[in-house]
């Protein structure tokens, strides 16, 4: 046994046992957590404007802070960037996490000295936790690749700032950077094809144990290596490659296709980083779900979908909540977010322990006559349809048609390996459309009242996704494409800026 894992493993033993010991306190944490953040909150700008001090008890609590959104703090960011501490959280914050979505504007996330220990240590748990499960250390002796935002810092208002990944690549312990990838210098690239080009460069003859990053970056890195390399799968080139940690979209859609581009199987963990907090992670690889961070001066509250656009929601603790109801994530963080909408569809598969699974956006649906379909649903029905019909699906989203005769309709644009044919496509429509009518029964009842029309797919060249978010500056990182919007503009750009076929 080489020396990372004989050191490892007795270390992975004792934070396992741990993480252990928090599945069963863990409502007891949350409540530790939340006196804690009100104890330090009530000393802060925005502690004096909700009268903290006076608060005591969780009920006080969500009659006092409201659900924020971010435009909701930006008066406080404000203070921040003028220079003022103690704004939100005590002190200034060590980091501003930069995040953008594809369209949205720039936000400048908060990380404070307290809660940057829940994103290092959480990215580590992952590792930790799959050693002391499944007893594979051996990965750590190998090299591994951390697909991420280059690390890059600038300052904005004088604190370090920029994207998360980059942010954690900072915090990598000194003993894992000897066979991590890619180089420092390489990560700095912040064109995306050239720093791919690099790093297929750096890593094409290193046989990679563990591959980490967003599904869709795996899947071009693996093709560029292929392209490269000649070869017709990774196990070629990688033949130790041992374990893949995947966030920010639904593995599941991607599976077969990177089953087939790995060419044998191997583990897959999911977990759930933003910048606004590391939430959770598949502790195991047979464990439904991702285990929640329940002590990780994070403080949880959920509000039920239905709930979420009235003035007033209905608010749930840990202990409140009910297995598969569908819940929009709230927190409240040693990083100075409070009563914060993350706008993520979570649901609870296990609550002893509490595990979640993410269905979506709350933003990101269809609805064009109350039957709020989210990405899960469509996601489900793609899952079946290619499995059914062997279709390797590169990336897809799906949007309302409402320019047409007759009834609008969802019309899915799929970037796939190769199209099928006039007639396979037919078939693939009707699968696809009976699979998403059976995941949402409101879908299905529209269709047989005839107030939409079946599904109908167009088909884009495999590579369609990454020119697009080329085409916006967007490729490469953390950039990603939502799965649904409720009209038909982004579809619309997708499609100009690729030629069908």
């Amino acid at each position: 046994m080489k020396i990372k894992s004989f050191f490892a493993k007795p270390y992975a033993a004792i934070v396992h046992k741990k993480i252990q010991k928090e599945m069963r306190t863990a409502v007891q944490d949350q409540e530790r957590i939340f006196k804690d953040l009100l104890k330090h909150g009530s000393f802060t700008q925005f502690g004096n404007d909700h009268r903290l001090r006076e608060v005591q008890q969780y009920d006080a609590f969500s009659q006092a802070i409201p659900v924020h959104t971010y435009d909701m703090l930006k008066p406080y960011l404000e203070h921040i960037k003028e220079g003022k501490s103690n704004v939100l959280w005590k002190g200034r914050p060590l980091y501003f996490a930069k995040t953008s979505g594809t369209t949205n504007a720039v936000k400048y996330i908060p990380i404070s000295r307290e809660s940057i220990h829940n994103q290092v240590n959480s990215a580590r748990n992952v590792l930790l936790s799959y050693m002391a499960t499944s007893r594979n250390a051996d990965f750590a002796n190998g090299n591994m690749i951390f697909l991420s935002d280059p690390p890059t810092l600038e300052r904005f208002a004088g604190i370090p700032t920029g994207r998360l990944s980059g942010i954690i690549n900072h915090h990598v312990p000194a003993y894992m950077r000897n066979n991590q990838f890619p180089s420092y210098e390489t990560n700095c690239i912040e064109n995306w094809e050239d720093k791919l080009a690099r790093i297929v460069a750096e890593t094409m003859n290193k046989d990679l144990t563990l591959i980490s990053g967003m599904p869709t970056w795996i899947q071009m890195y693996l093709d560029w290596l292929l392209e490269h390399s000649q070869k017709n799968d990774i196990k070629h080139l990688f033949p130790s490659l041992q374990v893949l940690i995947h966030s920010g979209a639904n593995f599941d859609v991607y599976r077969s296709r990177l089953k087939e581009r790995v060419g044998f199987d191997i583990d897959t963990l999911e977990t759930y980083p933003t910048s606004e907090g590391f939430f959770a992670f598949q502790d195991s690889v047979q464990a439904e779900g991702m285990l929640l961070n329940t002590n990780s001066g994070i403080f949880y509250e959920f509000i039920p979908i239905s709930e979420i656009h009235k003035d007033q929601p209905k608010r749930l603790r840990l202990q409140d909540v009910e297995l598969g109801q569908k819940y929009v994530l709230i927190i409240s963080s040693n990083a100075g977010l409070w009563g914060y909408n993350m706008g993520d569809i979570v649901q609870f598969v296990s609550l002893d322990p509490y595990r979640i699974i993410v269905k979506g956006r709350v933003k990101h649906y269809i609805s064009l006559f109350g039957e709020q379909v989210i990405s899960h649903d469509v996601e489900r029905a793609m899952l079946a349809a290619t499995n059914q019909h062997q279709l390797k699906v590169v990336d897809f989203i799906v949007a309302p048609h409402t320019e047409s005769e007759g009834a609008p309709y969802y019309e899915w644009l799929i970037a796939a390996d190769a199209p099928l044919s006039d007639l396979e496509t037919r078939a693939f429509e009707v699968t696809i459309d009976h699979m998403l009518r059976m995941q949402n029964k409101a879908y299905d009842n529209l269709i047989v009242e005839h107030q939409l029309q079946a599904s109908r797919v167009r088909f884009l060249p495999g590579n369609a996704f990454q020119q697009y978010m080329k085409s916006i500056g967007k490729l490469g990182g953390q950039h990603k494409l939502p799965r649904l919007s409720n009209n038909y503009e982004l579809a619309a750009q997708l499609s100009a800026s690729n030629i069908t076929i």
